[in-house]
Formats: structure tokens, sequence, C-alpha cells
């Protein structure tokens, strides 16, 4: 009996296996950046961190400063990449608890300097380039000579690493992604000697391996979804699961939800189950979901509500408040992963593991300790 529900469990043990995959796949001086932002994709940023790090990864990456604070705050010291532009007082932040910060203009740069100084640690940065992404970075030859010099006057600033970022690599253009890492390759040239490459994310590491170089960054293929084909046997770390909170029978004509616009068209039995929009469950599955219920996958009727859902169990025997019901995940042989939910929903994997509410309980399992 799950006692709080609907409930996110996080398999710790496929997490490090699948970092441990990506780990082997790639050339033996080539390090492992886990991208563990926006909460390691709702896997829970401090335990997917120390999980990826037992497993081989080299560094750690994530989008805010104050993503990586967390981690200095839980103790982690393993090198962290703040992968966004930040605004002053995150740059001064970033200095403060030695994160390395993404640097894309001579000011970013001079706002470092003057942390550095006033705290007496060094400014750690990456210089991030724009070869077609066109979302942040330096963009040329000129812009990045302009850093250079800045960077020159700047000495308690260190230029440890540059990277890019791929718009498709996932996608049907490989000539653009290699179009990207022939300019990125042209503008690292012009920096200085030892300055860590990085330009590889998920696709890119199983479809692109040139790209690899000196560091890649494994993001959403950590969490059991590469966005690619890949031969890698990765496999999803999230479980998400609830109950049955009641059950009844329905006759034809009879109505289910909100609007009405489910209309039972023979004698069936329904299932009530606690979960909803307001646990993230999109609202735009209706009419395409499913949930596993005692090993079968069953059909969502009527319209997904704010706390609750309903799925037609008929045929099953003695479904009873209580029993499990597997939202995302498996069950006996059935199985529903982020892909397929995402697909009901008009969205992305990612999303779909993001999606869950502050009252969505999440508990983690196969820990390292």
């Amino acid at each position: 009996m799950i006692t709080q529900y609907p409930e996110r469990i996080v398999d710790l043990a496929a997490l490090r296996n699948n970092v441990s995959l990506i780990r082997a796949s790639l050339p033996e001086k080539t390090l492992l950046m886990a991208v563990v932002k926006a909460d390691a994709y709702g896997h829970g940023i401090v335990q997917t961190a120390g999980s990826a790090l037992a497993a081989g990864a080299d560094w750690l990456a994530v989008a805010r400063t104050y993503e990586g604070v967390l981690l200095r705050k839980a103790g982690i010291d393993a090198p962290v990449l703040v992968l966004g532009a930040g605004s002053g007082a995150e740059l001064t932040e970033g200095v403060e608890y030695g994160l390395t910060m993404a640097v894309c203009a001579p000011g970013m740069v001079e706002c470092v300097q003057r942390a550095a100084s006033r705290l007496g640690k060094p400014g750690l940065v990456h210089m991030k380039l724009d070869t077609g992404m066109g979302r942040i970075g330096v963009r040329d030859e000129a812009e990045v000579r302009s850093m250079l010099e800045t960077l020159a006057a700047c000495p308690d600033v260190h230029l440890t690493g540059a990277f890019t970022h791929f718009a498709d690599a996932d996608g049907a253009d490989e000539d653009y992604t290699r179009m990207q890492l022939s300019r990125f390759l042209a503008l690292t040239a012009l920096l200085p000697e030892g300055v860590l490459r990085h330009c590889a994310n998920s696709a890119a590491i199983h479809r692109y391996p040139e790209s690899a170089i000196d560091m890649v960054r494994a993001g959403i293929s950590m969490y059991g979804y590469p966005p690619v084909k890949t031969d890698m046997p990765l496999k999803p770390a999230m479980t998400w699961r609830s109950v049955v909170t009641f059950v009844k029978d329905l006759q034809p004509g009879d109505k289910v939800s909100y609007g009405c616009t489910y209309t039972a068209d023979r004698p069936m039995t329904a299932a009530t189950i606690a979960c909803g929009y307001g646990d993230g469950y999109h609202r735009a599955a209706t009419g395409r979901a499913e949930v596993i219920i005692h090993g079968r996958r069953c059909p969502v009727v009527g319209r997904i509500c704010m706390d609750q859902m309903m799925a037609d169990v008929t045929g099953l025997e003695d479904v009873a408040p209580g029993d499990e019901v597997v939202l995302l995940g498996q069950q006996g042989d059935a199985a529903i992963d982020a892909e397929e939910l995402a697909a009901w929903s008009g969205t992305i994997s990612y999303e779909v593991l993001l999606a869950a509410t502050e009252r969505v309980h999440r508990t983690w399992v196969n820990g390292c300790e």
C-alpha cells in the first residue's frame, strides 16, 4: 500500500548504470559532464549528482548559479559549470562558491574579476560560443579576440574551458551540426592551449562521436531517454505511480468527467485514480492516455481533472481502492515510458520528467550508501 500518493520513485542504480555506459563509450581521455540542471530533470539534483560522480562523471552542469550553490552546500566539491548567462550578483556568487561560470561578453569577465579580487578567490570561467544555436555566446573571431583581450587584463579570471551547444544534433540536418562543430573548432583554435573544449550533448554523444573532443555533456540520456537511436541499453530511472481511490460500474449512456465528453457505450467498470494536472500529469493527454493496473494497460476515460482521473478497468478482476496504478514506469510485463506519455500530451520527454508538482512525493532507492 502506498501511503503518500501520487509518488515518484527514482532508481539511483539505473542512473549509475546509465552513466557508466556513457562513460565506457567515450574515448579514454574524454571527460564526462553530468547535466543536473532543473533538479536533475526532476530526479533530484543532490542525489543524482552524487550517483553520477560515483559512476564516473568528472564534472557537473547546472543552468543557474543557485543550483550550483545547492550542490556546494550539500558537500559536493566536484567541478560545476553554470551553463546560463548570469547577472552580476550571480557571477559574484559563483566566484564565492567556487563554481565555473559561463561568460560570453567582456563585461561578464570584468564582473568576475571584480568579484574575484574582492573575495580573494579565483574566478573560473568557460567561454560560451554561439555557433548556430542563436541563444547566448560569442559569435565570431572578432568577439573571441575581444574576450581574450579582456581576459588578459583580468588576472584573477581563469579561462579553463570553452563550449557550444548543438541546435539540431537529434534532427535530420546533419550538415548543420557538422557546420557548428567546424565553427567551434575554428574559434577554439584561437584560445590558449589546455582550454577544455566541449560541445557534445546527449544526441551528439550517440550520433557524432567525433564531437567528443575533451569533454561531453550527458543530459537526457543519463536519465534513460536517449534522444536518438542507440545500441546503448540505457534504462529510465523514474517511476511515477498512484492508487485507485474508488471503483464504480457504468451503464450505457453514463457520462464521465467534466464537459461530459465521454459516454459509456457498454456496461463497464471505471476506477478513479488519485492523480491529475494538479500533480503535473498533463490534461492534454485526455483521450489518449493509459495507465497500468494489475499489469494491464487501461485507457483513461473522460477529461483529466486537477486531482483525479478515471480509467476503464472493465474485465480486470478485483480492482479495489488502494491498488497500485503505474502512470510512468513498469508493472509486470506492461510499461509506459516518458516518450509515450509525452506523445499523448503533445510535448517531449524532458517536460514529462519535470512536470510533477511539489505535492508528488519523491523517493530514492538503490543509493550508494
